[in-house]
């Protein structure tokens, strides 16, 4: 079983806000640290987006 992608438009923004990191940011470090609070911050969110949907009854 793979991992479950997240919507191309999360994607989309993740590529633009490391682009952005990257152009602003000269300290490798900083990058690196910046990009994961990214990603942690966007995980999060869709977790909760994905758990506030309730199940469809069958």
């Amino acid at each position: 079983m793979g991992k479950k992608k997240m919507p191309r438009s999360i994607r989309k923004f993740i590529r633009q806000e490391k682009a952005r990191i990257r152009r602003e940011v000269l300290d490798i470090k900083k990058q690196e640290e910046l990009i994961n609070q990214l990603y942690q911050k966007l995980i999060k969110k869709v977790k909760e987006d994905k758990s506030s949907f309730p199940l469809s009854s069958r």
